[in-house]
């Protein structure tokens, strides 16, 4: 599965540099103006980070991946003049609005982050959208899971935990932003992923074969950030 979805955001990536390398050629042609195609479709980038999102996380947590759809769809809607300017003066004071709450909201979930300090489930589930966290996982028998970043940085401590049997597989997702992962020595770490303007960097040594003591996979996406693995 990992495999599958390490593949496909390859695979979406590579096709959308086909196409932009396709309309700088036709540009050059003097086919197209590729001044106007960026001057009034920019917003599509936004489209298109959130679905290589959604790629990347196996269309589950798909709330960082959706957000980047809607705000790239309702400006391009803008450039196209579907929707009304006066729409404008409407969509400034929603973002406002949301602001104020996520700042009421903030200290009771920062509160519960204080009165938990260890995480001891068997899955890691986060999901960080312009704000940071810092976890440290001592399940004996963590399985996996995702930690997804968009704006924003994560600290994952996994030098306390165990692998059930052996294996588990992990999702890192970020778009503008960054991981530190902190693993075992002893574990073997397997990262598959195609940074896009970003890097996937693991600054430990493997261990030998005598030594080693599980295995960690690692489906990885980086669009404009870093993931930095080490012991």
């Amino acid at each position: 599965m990992a495999r599958s979805r390490g593949t496909q955001s390859r695979i979406f990536w590579g096709l959308v540099f086909i196409i932009v390398g396709v309309l700088v050629l036709l540009d050059q042609m003097g086919r197209v103006d590729i001044g106007y195609i960026i001057s009034r479709y920019w917003p599509a980038i936004f489209i298109l980070i959130g679905v290589s999102i959604l790629i990347a996380n196996d269309f589950k947590n798909t709330g960082a991946g959706l957000f980047f759809i809607l705000f790239g769809a309702f400006f391009l809607l803008m450039q196209m003049r579907i929707f009304d300017r006066t729409v404008w003066h409407y969509f400034w004071p929603l973002v406002i609005i949301a602001v104020g709450i996520w700042i009421l909201i903030k200290p009771a979930r920062e509160a519960d982050k204080k009165k938990i300090p260890e995480l001891t489930a068997d899955e890691l589930r986060i999901s960080q959208v312009f704000s940071g966290t810092s976890r440290r996982v001592e399940s004996p028998s963590f399985k996996g899971g995702s930690v997804e970043v968009v704006f924003g940085s994560a600290e994952i401590d996994l030098s306390g935990a165990g692998l059930e049997g052996g294996k588990a597989t992990l999702s890192l997702s970020v778009v503008f932003g960054s991981i530190e992962l902190r693993v075992r020595p002893e574990w073997q770490v397997v990262v598959e992923g195609n940074p896009v303007l970003g890097s996937i960097e693991q600054k430990r040594n493997q261990p030998a074969d005598a030594d080693k003591k599980g295995v960690l996979l690692i489906a990885a996406s980086v669009v404009i950030g870093s993931i930095h693995i080490k012991d």
